[in-house]
């Protein structure tokens, strides 16, 4: 069965976004991209929020293609192209979207659904909003944090309204020489 890792940025006060949703603080690395570039491409399928997703979908279909793009950008388009996307949305229609399933409705027995079907572990990317709805109905198998040297002391925090408390184990940790640190729980 597909596990969902949430896969997040995160700031050492916990917080994964500034106070209007900006991501200035996260501490970008050659070393981190192939780091991160490397588990991505092992992963098939990707949820998002609907403003995250629109966010991906503005960028990624063509990033790749241009004259300046990095090696990053031209891995993750590519990936990207191929990943089949999960968008949570109340909002959307998947109407005219290719290989885009949109959840609006039913949250837990739609995941419950796409958990049947054979794959393997969806990483949801970012998307504070649907992250926190997730946790509050324990769909989250695990936590992927990039815990960057830095604290913003207000904003979007990482964790937020929990019905009870989680427990984690520490499954392996990784420190990078920005000094961001990877910390890759699951959930017990």
């Amino acid at each position: 069965m597909p596990r969902i890792i949430s896969f997040m940025h995160v700031s050492l006060d916990g917080f994964v976004a500034g106070p209007n949703g900006e991501h200035e603080f996260v501490s970008i690395e050659d070393a981190l991209y192939d780091h991160i570039g490397k588990r991505i491409r092992e992963t098939d399928t990707a949820l998002y929020g609907r403003v995250t997703y629109e966010l991906m979908e503005n960028y990624w279909p063509t990033a790749g293609d241009k004259p300046s793009a990095t090696k990053h950008e031209k891995e993750h388009s590519q990936w990207y192209a191929m990943a089949h996307k999960i968008v949570l949305s109340k909002s959307m229609s998947a109407v005219g979207l290719s290989n885009t399933t949109v959840i609006n409705e039913s949250l837990a027995d739609r995941i419950h659904e796409i958990r049947q079907q054979a794959g393997g572990e969806i990483l949801l990317f970012g998307s504070p909003a649907a992250t926190h709805s997730l946790m509050q109905q324990n769909l989250i198998d695990g936590y992927w944090l990039f815990v960057n040297p830095i604290i913003l002391g207000q904003g979007i925090p990482l964790f937020y309204d929990l019905n009870d408390k989680v427990k984690l184990h520490l499954l392996n940790s990784r420190q990078f020489d920005s000094g961001v640190v990877e910390l890759n729980y699951g959930v017990d």
